[in-house]
């Protein structure tokens, strides 16, 4: 199944990253975490009413890190789909919240609202004819017929936009599907997830990681064996060199920085975040993997506080 499995990000407040992606978005927080390089920060997870695949945005949310700077080298925009007949609402919802955005625009037939998080995180709403029939999640005031279904894709933004292709179509399962203007558009063949847009950008100066940035894409890989092929190919086809797997505990990842620098992970789907709660109760405490359970009481004192979504 090709697609992207999650999209990784830095923010500024966690108690407002919380509030505007639980209660503005109307995402699940399917993961309370921490970072498990920093245990000192948090990392939350939301995503649909499991968790699936291609419905799951995190962040590292660092209260005092500096603002991102866009340039090449990034994401630039990550897209959600909505069912094409809730544009209006959501539109109305953004100005009724005080979210910035900006007009409706076109991009391969599809319309396309942009608009920012607190953190400058950009993100769009794509209206997809359809996805009225996808399941969406619903458990505040946002209609079950109106809410987010998942990704839509990325755009990112990078010098040159062939050799990021190549890892696209030859290693992680995607095609060229269609052009417009400055975009390229590759297609996998997952439900959710499925579209990447390069914009090359050329001489563009690079960007700078921050507030508001993501930090890394993650591929979908079905298991093991697949990640293993796909590193495989990476080596020796590609001369790009992953990490070894690291266990996150609801996936098992490898990364890698594709030719324009961006961090790539391949993200297995197993065994996913009921691993250690009921699916009932995703997100209400916090979760450590074994090897930081003895050090809870420390990791709790450390966190910032954040209220129950």
């Amino acid at each position: 199944m090709s697609g992207i499995h999650h999209v990784t990000a830095i923010a500024g407040r966690a108690d407002r990253n919380l509030d505007f992606h639980t209660r503005v978005l109307g995402l699940r927080l399917v993961k309370k975490t921490v970072n498990f390089d920093d245990p000192g920060t948090w990392h939350l997870y939301y995503g649909d009413a499991q968790g699936r695949p291609g419905t799951i945005l995190t962040f590292f949310p660092w209260e005092h890190a500096a603002p991102g700077q866009l340039g090449v080298g990034e994401t630039q925009e990550t897209a959600f789909r909505i069912p094409a007949g809730a544009l209006g609402y959501w539109t109305h919802r953004l100005l009724e919240k005080g979210v910035t955005h900006g007009a409706p625009e076109k991009r391969f037939g599809e319309t396309v609202l942009p608009f920012t998080d607190p953190d400058g995180m950009r993100f769009a709403l794509i209206g997809v004819p359809g996805a009225e029939s996808e399941n969406g999640w619903s458990a505040g005031e946002i209609p079950a017929e109106h809410a987010i279904r998942g990704f839509h894709g990325v755009t990112l933004l990078v010098n040159d936009a062939a050799p990021t292709a190549a890892i696209l179509t030859d290693v992680l399962g995607f095609r060229e599907v269609a052009r417009d203007g400055a975009l390229a558009r590759y297609r996998g063949d997952a439900p959710l997830g499925a579209h990447v847009d390069l914009r090359a950008a050329g001489d563009f100066p690079r960007g700078r990681m921050g507030r508001g940035s993501v930090h890394h894409i993650a591929f979908r890989a079905v298991d093991d064996a697949a990640q293993t092929a796909m590193a495989g190919k990476l080596a020796a086809d590609h001369n790009m060199h992953p990490t070894g797997q690291k266990d996150r505990n609801y996936f098992r990842s490898i990364y890698f920085r594709e030719p324009n620098g961006i961090l790539f992970e391949i993200a297995t789907d197993q065994p996913g975040f009921a691993v250690d709660e009921p699916a009932s109760e995703l997100g209400r405490s916090l979760k450590l993997p074994q090897f930081l359970e003895p050090r809870r009481a420390e990791i709790e004192a450390r966190l910032p506080p954040l209220e129950a979504a």
